[in-house]
C-alpha cells in the first residue's frame, strides 16, 4: 500500500519569485551541486512565465542509507525526478512531479501546489505517494523514503530560501 507523504513550508517571498528560482537551471545546478548526491545533474530543461518542465538526477550514496533499504537496493541510488509547473495566475501554480528510481521497486508520483499568501509571501506544498513492491518490507521501506524524502525537501526548501535571500547563490 502507498505512503502518502505531505510537505508544506512557507516562504518571506511572493510565489512568483519563488517559482521564477524554483524553475532557473543556474540555481537547479547549485542546488545540484550542493545537496543533490553522487552523479547529481540536471537532465532536461524547459521553463517559461506559463509553465516550466524539467528532469532532474539525484544520487544517494550506499553508506548513507539505512539497513532496511540497502537490503533491497545494494549500492549506490540514482533517482530520477520529472517535474512539471503550470501557471494558473499571478502568484498561482501547479505541478506534477514523478520520481523513478531505476532498477529498484519504488517509485513515487504527486502533485504541487504554489500560491501567494495574504501577508505577501508564499506557500508550496507537495503531495506524494511513496511506492515500494518488496513483499513483506516494502512497508517499512516505504517508511525509510517517505522519511528521506521530507529531509531533502526540507533541505530544497532551505536551499531556496538562502538563494532568494542572496545567500545562496555562488
Amino acid at each position: 500500500m502507498p505512503r502518502q507523504i505531505d510537505f508544506r513550508s512557507v516562504s518571506p517571498h511572493p510565489a512568483d519569485e519563488v517559482y521564477a528560482t524554483m524553475v532557473d537551471p543556474d540555481y537547479l545546478r547549485a542546488r545540484l551541486d550542493r545537496i543533490g548526491g553522487p552523479g547529481a545533474s540536471l537532465l532536461e530543461h524547459t521553463a517559461d512565465l506559463e509553465g516550466a518542465r524539467y528532469r532532474l538526477r539525484l544520487g544517494l550514496d550506499a553508506k548513507d542509507l539505512p539497513s532496511a533499504v540497502r537490503s533491497v537496493l545494494p549500492g549506490d541510488i540514482t533517482v530520477e525526478r520529472d517535474e512539471r509547473w503550470t501557471r494558473e495566475d499571478s502568484g498561482r501554480y501547479h505541478g506534477d512531479v514523478d520520481v523513478a528510481i531505476p532498477g529498484a521497486p519504488a517509485s513515487a508520483n504527486g502533485g504541487m501546489r504554489l500560491r501567494d499568501l495574504s501577508d505577501g509571501g508564499s506557500e508550496l506544498e507537495v503531495r506524494l505517494e511513496v511506492r515500494v513492491t518488496v513483499p513483506l518490507f516494502g512497508s517499512k521501506i516505504e517508511a525509510v523514503v517517505g522519511d528521506q524524502v521530507q529531509r531533502l525537501l526540507a533541505a530544497e526548501t532551505a536551499f531556496t530560501q538562502d538563494w532568494l535571500s542572496g545567500n545562496g547563490r555562488p
